[in-house]
Parts: structure tokens; sequence; C-alpha cells
């Protein structure tokens, strides 16, 4: 039977570089990611019953499942959006990128 992946994608938007480099700094510094890749972007979505448009920069966090439920609260406490968008899908990754991220990505607690 195959091994469930233990890397782990994530994905949220910030405001703007300064507010997504501020995040991606901490989850860094934390341990709970070990790459984060910060894409600006322009997105249109639907808000309070308006459709909005906003300049945007995505980031795609690269984990591992040990540190998902830390990492997902750490970004809901920080983050600058009253509801931040949170995807979270599994993927498979080379054997020396996943072992190169799960040696980044320690859990301190």
């Amino acid at each position: 039977m195959a091994e469930a992946p233990s890397m782990i994608l994530a994905l949220t938007s910030e405001a703007d570089e300064t507010k997504a480099e501020a995040l991606a700094l901490v989850l860094l510094e934390r341990r709970l990611v070990a790459c984060v890749t910060l894409t600006p972007m322009r997105s249109l979505y639907r808000w309070e019953g308006e459709v909005q448009q906003d300049k945007e920069v995505q980031l795609l966090l690269k984990t591992t499942l040990d540190c998902l439920a830390e990492l997902r609260q750490t970004v809901m406490d920080l983050h600058s959006y009253e509801l931040p968008e949170w995807l979270v899908w599994p993927a498979t990754a080379s054997a020396a990128y996943e072992s190169w991220s799960a040696a980044n990505c320690l859990s301190e607690t």
C-alpha cells in the first residue's frame, strides 16, 4: 500500500507585497514552511453581495503534514483579511525535495 504524501501545498493571498512578505517571513522563521512563492495577481470575487476586483499577492506555501495545523492557525491569526483564502492539497514531490522540505519544516512545539 502506498504511503500518504507528507508534502502539503497551501494557498492564501494577501493585500499587497509588504503584507505577503511579512507573513511569509514569520512562517519561515517559525519553520512552518520550507518555502513560500509570492505571485502578484488580480482577483475578481463576490464579497457582501458585490463583485470586487483587487490586486493581491498569492502565497504558495510548501510544508509538511506535521506542520499543517499550526501553519493554518498561524495564518488565520496573522492574516490581514477578515476571511483569508485557505486551500490545501497533498503533493507528491521528488524524494530529495520532500526530504529538504521536511528538514526545513520542523515545528518548534
